[in-house]
């Protein structure tokens, strides 16, 4: 018997995200980061993560060098797939 209370399969996915990205900010650990960037090319930077933020109705990260990432353009975390870098 099916509950209302279970999450839907792709938010609890999207929580499991939330929740690495805000241990790797209150670590401060230095982590590699492979992302898309808005030309389609696949960038990897060793950075930290500063900040989490919504802008305008989109999820971003803030790293250490002070550049803005849109969280749907993140492929890996140290090695993790969290997205298809798909924006």
């Amino acid at each position: 018997m099916a509950t209302g209370n279970q999450p839907h399969p792709a938010e609890t996915i999207h929580w499991s995200i939330q929740q690495l990205l805000r241990e790797y900010l209150f670590s401060g650990q230095l982590l590699e980061i492979v992302y898309r960037d808005d030309a389609g090319q696949v960038r990897i930077v060793h950075d930290v993560i500063r900040d989490l933020f919504n802008r305008a109705g989109r999820e971003f990260v803030l790293i250490g060098r002070g550049q803005l990432l849109r969280l749907d353009h993140i492929v890996m975390l140290d090695g993790t797939e969290i997205s298809g870098g798909i924006g």
